[in-house]
């Protein structure tokens, strides 16, 4: 936990400025791949997805270590040798994982985050899940541990495994010669990210590329077909955690109002996206039946609600950033606490982005949470410890964001702004 957070407390300067130089190449070659509203939802979805990682808030059935224990047959040292071996067993496990999110109806809810971007660029990369509350497939690992590949080894492989996927998220790279052959690269996960028919559920690889290739999923990019991004029954909001339970909520739904048990039973583990007979019809849900015209969320809004969002994510980045560097002077239960002021924060100002004048509650829950915070424990989580005035710069700040929210929704709203943009 304390660990990991220390980990991201480097990392995520580290994707920011990536996504920055990303967005200033964009607006240099005059194009449009990197919007920023876009790109705060997706940073933000990356916020909950850390936060939920950091405190744990997962459980696995059957632990990798427990594994090794039962199964070993070998027992290697931490070499170079194992860590590779130990990185091409993760990607034949991301292979398989990443196949069946996309094939099985329950799984869906836990990556239908990630391919919710109408966009393809590298902040979409941290549209995570935190609907995954549960580890299944870690039997996939078994390979690993009959070998007796040690847990330390798998424990820093997967997080190395998982940020060499971000630098793939972008547009701007073309295809990149005899790389395509070896490595997943961003035509190849263009296709991926792509509902054009054509592409639909292929190159699931992470890493690797022949693995697609050697179970009959590869798919190259074709110039005739330009990729499509986004999800078939489109997010239509900026919102992370709604995006992160939207199919979940729909097959409660669906499984509720089945009339045949066998469809309650069964619609988890159907192919992805399938209802029982004549439900399209019955209870229609907005799906995109034409992928070349479709209206893509919330391209136009006001100058100011676009900079505010980007203020807001910038300043939830340096409260998580806070928290993870301190989890160990925070302790238990307060960093739980904090993660739930967190999600609070992101539910709130996402809601104002999607123009939702139900959002004001949301920032006045915040704000109350907040004060309740700085009241009952006397500052910010020790924070006057390091800045003596930080008591004060939370308050200022919960009290400005409040008033901006009002400002939004009693006038902002309201007009419709001849200044609207799109970037």
């Amino acid at each position: 936990m304390e660990e990991y957070g220390k980990i991201l407390v480097i990392a995520m300067p580290l994707f920011l400025v990536l996504i920055i130089i990303e967005k200033l190449y964009d607006l240099y070659k005059g194009k449009n791949y990197v919007p920023l509203m876009d790109s705060v939802s997706s940073i933000s979805s990356g916020i909950t997805n850390a936060v939920k990682d950091v405190l744990g808030l997962s459980i696995t059935f059957i632990s990798y270590g427990w594994m090794v224990s039962k199964m070993a047959v070998f027992h290697i040292e931490n070499t170079i040798l194992t860590y590779l071996v130990a990185f091409i067993i993760i990607d034949f496990y991301g292979y398989w994982t990443h196949r069946l999110s996309h094939q099985v109806n329950f799984f869906w809810n836990k990556h239908a985050i990630h391919h919710s971007s109408e966009e393809f660029n590298l902040a979409c990369a941290l549209r995570q899940s935190i609907s995954s509350f549960i580890n299944l497939f870690t039997f996939i690992l078994i390979p690993a541990a009959i070998i007796g590949v040690p847990a330390t080894v798998i424990a820093i492989t997967l997080p190395i495994q998982l940020f060499l996927q971000f630098w793939y998220h972008t547009k701007h790279i073309k295809k990149m010669g005899f790389l395509e052959h070896i490595l997943v690269t961003p035509s190849h996960h263009r296709v991926h990210h792509a509902i054009n028919p054509e592409y639909i559920d292929k190159n699931h690889s992470q890493i690797f590329i022949f693995w697609d290739k050697l179970f009959g999923t590869f798919q190259e990019e074709l110039e005739t077909v330009p990729p499509v991004f986004g999800i078939t029954r489109p997010a239509g909001t900026w919102n992370p955690i709604k995006i992160n339970f939207q199919h979940l909520t729909l097959l409660i739904s669906d499984a509720w109002r089945a009339e045949k048990w066998k469809d309650k039973l069964t619609i988890w583990f159907k192919p992805t996206g399938w209802r029982p007979e004549n439900f399209e019809e019955k209870y229609p849900v907005n799906k995109i039946s034409d992928v070349n015209n479709f209206e893509k969320h919330g391209s136009e809004n006001s100058p100011i609600l676009t900079y505010w969002s980007v203020a807001q994510v910038l300043i939830s980045l340096v409260i998580v950033g806070y928290l993870f560097n301190s989890i160990g002077n925070i302790g238990l239960p307060n960093i739980f606490i904090y993660g739930l002021f967190i999600f609070i924060t992101i539910y709130s100002y996402t809601e104002l982005m999607d123009k939702n004048k139900f959002s004001i509650y949301w920032e006045t829950l915040r704000l109350l949470f907040g004060f309740g915070i700085l009241f009952y424990f006397g500052d910010w989580f020790g924070l006057n410890t390091i800045l003596p005035i930080g008591n004060y710069i939370i308050i200022a700040y919960l009290l400005f964001s409040f008033g901006m929210s009002v400002y939004f929704i009693l006038f902002d709203f309201k007009t419709k702004s001849i200044l609207s943009i799109n970037i």
